[in-house]
């Protein structure tokens, strides 16, 4: 990437540790991060990664296949920590060959991390303190993301401003770090990489690319949005801990109320246990996303989004969103 001298220097460990161009990597986003944003994104230079969700061994197995058909390039596969079959879908990852999966959402189920590493491939973890980033590296992590609660879908409490000086400073010489949260320009990348960052991670900028599978008016949602419609999801009970998600306020957010309060309730009449509890949300989650983006209803579908949607304002081709991104990062570091 010659034309942008000065970023691709400061995103050169975190270029090389993906295999990529740019180390600018797509957020896994539910039904929308399958092959065809995935595949456009590394053919663009960038770093696509499946969103397996609730995906079973199967169609995650069909997923990697079809996107390896439209890529030569890497790309990663995104698996959450609570899966019940997370170690059959390490099994796929690895049947494939996958060169980089991101564990989200919880700590990592024991020997999972070792699974993972035994194929190959490189582990890419989140971490919402310090102390669990350092023990995540320890337990043999190669990267970690710190994600800010701007961010949509499931977000931490703490801003990516204030986690990025608070771990950068004390992990990026030793590690690598990727910085994602609320990034919309390329100007905000050029801060993060010059505070240490190896790269960084975008999901809602992706969301509405033109080669996002997404519904159009999914997408007409996202650009008629401003920061503030990108609302964050309140806990009821305090015995039900739900992480919160970010989405467009709609009908589908306050049924997410209601779905609360009635599986508090399960869990008061004993019917169900916090496991299934905290299953069954998630669930909810999967189908709302899905009649968003999948079939279009944007009343009571989910619009999972992050606060970085009010910059999202058309649809554009996702070498176009990084080459902009990459121009603007320059820009501004060729300011200083």
């Amino acid at each position: 990437m010659s034309n942008y001298p000065k970023t691709s220097a400061l995103m050169k460990r975190g270029a090389e540790f993906l295999g990529t161009e740019t180390a600018i990597l797509c957020g896994a986003m539910s039904w929308v991060s399958e092959r065809n944003l995935v595949s456009a994104m590394s053919n663009a230079g960038g770093f696509g990664v499946i969103a397996c969700g609730a995906m079973t061994p199967e169609l995650l197995d069909a997923e990697i296949a079809a996107t390896r058909a439209l890529t030569d390039k890497p790309f990663g596969v995104n698996l959450i920590t609570m899966h019940p079959q997370i170690f059959d879908l390490i099994e796929v990852c690895a049947k494939h060959q996958v060169g980089h999966v991101v564990l989200a959402g919880g700590l990592p189920p024991k020997g999972s991390l070792d699974a993972i590493k035994q194929s190959g491939a490189k582990v890419i973890v989140f971490a919402p303190t310090l102390a669990l980033a350092k023990k995540q590296f320890r337990s043999g992590a190669d990267a970690l993301v710190i994600e800010g609660m701007e961010a949509g879908g499931h977000i931490g409490p703490i801003a990516t401003s204030v986690l990025a000086q608070e771990f950068l400073p004390e992990l990026a010489e030793e590690h690598l770090v990727l910085v994602a949260g609320g990034i919309g320009r390329g100007d905000m990348i050029a801060a993060y990489l010059e505070m240490g960052a190896a790269g960084v991670q975008l999901g809602t900028r992706f969301a509405c690319a033109t080669e996002s599978i997404a519904h159009p008016d999914f997408k007409k949602a996202f650009f008629r949005a401003k920061a503030r419609d990108a609302e964050a999801s309140v806990q009821l009970d305090p015995r039900l801990p739900v992480i919160p998600v970010r989405a467009l306020k709609n009908k589908g957010t306050v049924e997410f109320t209601a779905k609360q309060r009635e599986v508090a309730l399960l869990l008061d009449q004993g019917s169900v246990d916090m496991g299934e509890a905290q299953l069954r949300i998630e669930h909810f989650w999967a189908g709302a996303l899905r009649r968003a983006v999948i079939d279009g209803d944007v009343e009571n579908g989910s619009l999972m989004a992050g606060q970085s949607v009010g910059m999202v304002t058309s649809e554009e081709p996702v070498a176009e969103i990084i080459a902009t991104l990459m121009a603007e990062s320059e820009a501004a570091l060729g300011g200083r």
